[in-house]
């Protein structure tokens, strides 16, 4: 690697991982979005409901969470660049392919397996993975800076990606997105080492007396994965997490990410007018979120996850009401739900690297990851379905918010102490 031993005298290349691994999570973000602009179209141009639309998503969901710790295990076991620049190929295959499209069930082997499949490979798992082994410290940061990589893809794609959907048809947007796909492959090829030990760095903030980490594991990447599983589910704070998870993915990927644009389309506005706003909570929470990773390496993170599910929570209760209030509804929305789209992540990664430690974290993470998508997927599906039969998404959203004010009293059993052990501390 060339260019990682040209940057190692001048600031440690540990940021340059993090800007390739940003990118990467940017297009993953862009190509998450894509369907939620795509849900009308496909219901113009075929007749296929919502509910038949949002099962394929919900596949797509699901199988985003569940590929997650199987793909940190094969980073282990494989390596990071293999591994991502495997999941891209497949996923600009497959996203280019859909252009060609007609049947529901090319819609659910597209955009359910194959999309959800590679992505599960590019998104929060790889963060975790590569930032616990690039960072010591500043962890909290590094993760808030990618997961905000999710909020830039929603800024950058989403309302270029409604005014093509308006001008010309959904079918231009999956072939931006795949071309996306493939620009970052020889990115990640060259600027993408496994871990500082091969560009010959330890992590950012370790001392210069613990030894290189030249360690691959060779067990098999499924093994890996169980492995965790089996040894993370007798505590009761993986269960915690993955339960909290849940309700993150449930109202946000799962039920925003999927309906907000559509929601709109019930209220009158265009679905140019409901991605901008989708974007401004985009912008809100590139700030949101960065900022809750530099909180999450300082305060208590269970408090913040306190706070975070139940601010969630009143906004999303607030929504109904918000289309209801002229000029001043959707914006208030937009902000206080903007701020706080996936401020939970980094609290999360933290968490759960204090609880299993820095060499396990990734592969627990990405079956918490897991929680998280089927909790999206469980609320992909189910608020299409409550849409086709009662009309509206009002009790879609009430269901979504109070999820979240149980998830705000859940996330302050995380990793706390019994009293006596904590006194004796």
């Amino acid at each position: 690697m060339q260019t990682a031993s040209w940057v190692k005298n001048r600031f440690h290349y540990g940021w340059i991982t993090l800007a390739v691994v940003f990118l990467i999570m940017l297009i993953t973000a862009g190509t998450r979005a894509t369907p939620s602009v795509m849900m009308v179209p496909l219901e113009h141009d075929f007749g296929w409901s919502r509910a038949t639309v949002s099962a394929a998503l919900s596949i797509n969901l699901a199988l985003f969470g569940l590929m997650g710790p199987f793909a940190a295990a094969a980073m282990q076991r494989f390596g990071v660049r293999r591994t991502v620049m495997s999941a891209l190929s497949v996923l600009a295959v497959g996203v280019g392919l859909s252009s060609l499209m007609s049947q529901t069930w090319h819609m659910i082997l597209i955009w359910g397996l194959l999309v959800g499949a590679a992505t599960g490979a590019t998104s929060m798992t790889l963060g975790a993975t590569v930032v616990n082994r690039w960072f010591k410290e500043r962890r909290g940061f590094a993760m808030g800076v990618l997961t905000a990589s999710s909020a830039t893809g929603q800024l950058l794609f989403l309302p270029l990606m409604a005014a093509i959907v308006e001008r010309y048809g959904w079918r231009p947007i999956v072939l931006l997105v795949a071309g996306a796909a493939v620009i970052a492959i020889p990115l990640v090829a060259f600027l993408l080492p496994e871990r500082p030990a091969s560009v010959g760095l330890r992590p950012f903030g370790e001392s210069p007396d613990v030894p290189l980490d030249h360690s691959v594991s060779q067990a098999n990447p499924i093994t890996i994965a169980f492995a965790a599983l089996k040894k993370a589910s007798g505590s009761r704070d993986f269960w915690l997490l993955f339960l909290s998870f849940f309700i993150c993915g449930a109202s946000t990927n799962g039920y925003i990410g999927t309906h907000f644009i559509a929601m709109c389309g019930d209220y009158g506005l265009s679905e140019v007018k409901g991605a901008s706003i989708l974007a401004s909570m985009g912008v809100l929470d590139l700030i949101g979120t960065t900022f809750s990773g530099w909180l999450s390496d300082r305060f208590n993170n269970r408090v913040l996850l306190f706070w975070y599910y139940g601010l969630r929570g009143l906004a999303l209760i607030f929504l109904p009401w918000a289309f209801g209030i002229q000029y001043f509804g959707l914006p208030i929305f937009a902000f206080f739900y903007g701020l706080d789209w996936v401020a939970t992540v980094p609290p999360t990664v933290r968490l759960t690297t204090d609880v299993f430690g820095s060499r396990d974290a990734p592969v627990v993470f990405g079956w918490i990851v897991a929680g998280h998508q089927l909790g999206a997927a469980f609320a992909a599906l189910g608020a299409g379905l409550l849409r086709n039969s009662l009309g509206s998404y009002t009790v879609a959203t009430m269901i979504s918010g109070g999820l979240c004010v149980a998830g705000a009293i859940l996330v302050l059993r995380i990793h706390r102490k019994p009293k006596l052990q904590a006194a004796m501390a």
